[in-house]
């Protein structure tokens, strides 16, 4: 794996890896999109449609600025429904609809410190071979029991991503809403080693307990075996 080279983050607030990531994602229609975000954020299209990813991964490595990582702390399950907007300057990135973690402390740091809507979840992460499989229920806060189930046929590489997988996988901001204003933090990573990647099962309601109808239509799925990512502090937009 590539080392990350910090030209986007000029000082790392925070030190993750993200690790056995699988991206699945559905089309939506801009304009259902559009109406759970904030002011200044607009619906990003590709190919027509606005896009909504369901991105179960292992959080790993999970460490702040000049600590170690701390035992108990570093390593946890994630699961995250985002989507993709613009900001006024045309400035792209993600916006989370919501992300459940298996980690309380880390639940609650990131709700404090970036105003993430992230919820506490009974959540594992089992990859063997070729198979992934992710489970998730939530606990806290919001609609409790929110769950999901995939289980994941892992591909070969992929030689080249293509536009579609570039749009949904190379971003490098995130958006939040902090004391009403709309902020951005920036983060920084290698580009994903992406691979082909099936479903063979997803049972879920996560999408529905962010405000979403439930997805239709087969969904664009890819795998990474992850990257590392540096994590910048959050300014108003």
């Amino acid at each position: 794996m590539r080392t990350t080279r910090a030209h986007r983050v000029a000082q790392a607030v925070m030190y993750h890896t993200w690790a056995d990531m699988t991206f699945v994602h559905w089309r939506y229609p801009a304009a259902v999109i559009q109406e759970l975000l904030p002011p200044g954020l607009t619906a990003e299209e590709f190919d027509g449609s606005a896009w909504v990813g369901l991105t179960p991964f292992l959080m790993k490595d999970v460490r702040p600025r000049a600590l170690p990582p701390l035992p108990g702390m570093s390593r946890f399950p994630e699961t995250n429904v985002r989507t993709y907007a613009r900001d006024g300057r045309g400035r792209g990135g993600l916006w989370f609809l919501s992300l459940d973690a298996g980690l309380l402390p880390a639940v609650l740091a990131a709700r404090a410190v970036y105003a993430l809507p992230y919820h506490w979840a009974g959540m594992s992460v089992r990859v063997a071979g070729e198979r992934a499989v992710y489970r998730s229920r939530r606990r806290w806060p919001g609609r409790e029991g929110a769950r999901c189930h995939a289980e994941v046929e892992l591909g070969p590489p992929m030689d080249e991503a293509d536009g579609l997988a570039r749009f949904l996988t190379e971003r490098y901001r995130l958006f939040t809403v902090v004391a009403g204003r709309l902020a951005t933090a920036e983060v920084d990573h290698p580009p994903w080693p992406l691979r082909h990647a099936r479903l063979t099962r997803l049972d879920q309601d996560l999408l529905q307990a962010g405000g979403l109808p439930a997805p239709e239509g087969e969904p664009f799925v890819l795998a990474s075996p992850g990257v590392r990512a540096l994590i910048g502090m959050w300014s108003l937009v």
